[in-house]
């Protein structure tokens, strides 16, 4: 079967690979589309905490099962689905808590003990897959893990006011997160971005302001906004230098910061004023498998995210997909790819 693999910096190959075989308990899905992340952008820049060339790409995946294993009772041959792109060993005291995503030796996709999804075929653990409503379309079915995300990083915020969320970057992951905000009952969120594209599409996905940070001043802005006090939670969703600081000078106090980016440089960081307003800071690593549920329901309920599926091309074209992610070469949230 046909396979794109990262084999080089910034650089994509389209190679034959052997279909995979399921184990007793997985299945075997016929890949419709996959959608690029930003962590397949890690990969193809060299840049990956532990995935490195040549690896197949992608873990964000809907398709058909076509094969079952025997011991499958849940999922059967024609069942349209998604996968949660993670799991854990099952008896560690992380697996044990519902959080394999913090599980020291679970297996995701693209990696030698399980295949990347940008693939033909693609075997999945059935603890892992999730069904799609027949009127659910591939690609908002693929849509459901980088939504998983989203959920995630204000699931675990304790701030119990939702006066106003300031969210620091508005590619995929922070857009996403506006959506979740507004559907939690977000009174006001601030998106800031650098691109004119992406602060249009916040807007038009219910952003009470979307603002440049090269042109205005975020902390201000959120001052202002708030009559002084300041955000009760701000999301680090990119990578910018300064970005800590911002988001910790713009939440008032004992308010929250969550960090969704995986920052993989050191930045500098103004410590001072988490002590000074007893904020809380803290890290959303992917999601727990409740939080995939959550945002499959929200999918399967009806919720369209196509505005954000900014480009489609096919399996050849994905050093292509690749290309355009990277170098932000047109207006891009999200690329997906169709097989």
């Amino acid at each position: 079967m046909k396979a794109a693999l990262v084999t080089d910096l910034e650089k994509v190959s389209i190679q034959e690979v052997d279909e995979p075989k399921i184990r007793d308990d997985e299945v075997l899905i016929k890949v419709k589309t996959v959608g690029v992340c930003g962590s397949d952008l890690h990969l193809f820049r060299g840049t990956h905490a532990f995935r490195k060339p040549p690896a197949i790409l992608g873990h964000e995946v809907a398709g058909n099962v076509v094969e079952i294993g025997k011991n499958v009772k849940t999922v059967k041959i024609g069942d349209r689905v998604t996968v949660e792109p993670q799991y854990g060993c099952g008896v560690c005291e992380y697996c044990q808590q519902g959080l394999v995503n913090l599980c020291s030796t679970k297996v995701v996709p693209g990696t030698a003990k399980w295949i990347g999804v940008f693939v033909e075929y693609f075997n999945a653990p059935e603890i892992t897959v999730h069904k799609l409503n027949d009127e659910v379309s591939y690609k908002m079915g693929t849509m459901i893990e980088p939504l998983a995300v989203a959920v995630r990083a204000l699931r675990k915020s304790t701030v119990k006011e939702k006066d106003c969320l300031v969210i620091l970057g508005s590619g995929t992951i922070g857009l996403l997160t506006l959506v979740v905000a507004k559907q939690m009952g977000y009174k006001q969120v601030v998106c800031t971005d650098t691109a004119e594209f992406n602060r249009d599409m916040a807007l038009k996905h219910g952003a009470t302001l979307a603002i440049n940070p090269l042109e205005s001043d975020i902390v201000d802005v959120i001052k202002k906004l708030t009559n002084g006090r300041g955000a009760d939670l701000a999301l680090v969703a990119a990578g910018a230098n300064n970005i800590v600081d911002q988001a910790t000078a713009c939440v008032r106090k004992r308010g929250e910061v969550g960090i969704i980016a995986m920052i993989t440089e050191k930045i500098p960081f103004y410590s001072y004023q988490i002590v000074i307003n007893e904020l809380t800071m803290y890290g959303a690593m992917t999601y727990e498998t409740k939080d995939f549920k959550e945002a499959a329901d929200m999918i399967n309920n009806g919720l369209d995210l196509s505005d954000f599926i900014t480009q489609t091309m096919d399996l050849e074209h994905t050093q292509e997909g690749l290309d355009v992610l990277s170098q932000k070469k047109e207006h891009v949230v999200k690329v997906m790819i169709e097989l």
